[in-house]
């Protein structure tokens, strides 16, 4: 029990001034906030929308990776534009 108190006071805490800086910086670049009052929405909305967004640009990446590939397979696998396909998907 001691290691584990030991270890959780060596974590840094994270600060009332650092989540509300991080929220502010996180309604600004969400684009379903920054077009609204941004001043009305909640801390809590903010991170779900911001998971939201972090899940959107993850299913797009996973979709534009699917495309690649198919892409990939039906071109000559020599060729710059399979190179350049595979540079894209690594």
């Amino acid at each position: 029990m001691s290691s584990r108190r030991s270890r959780q006071s060596s974590v840094p805490r994270i600060t009332d001034d650092q989540i509300i800086e991080l929220v502010s910086k996180l309604r600004h670049l969400l684009p379903e906030i920054r077009d609204r009052r941004s001043d009305k929405v909640s801390a809590a909305k903010v991170l779900q929308e911001t998971c939201n967004y972090i899940r959107s640009l993850h299913r797009e990446v996973e979709d534009l990776s699917e495309r690649l590939s198919q892409l990939l397979a039906t071109i000559d696998a020599d060729s710059p534009e399979a190179a350049i396909i595979r540079s894209l998907i690594m």
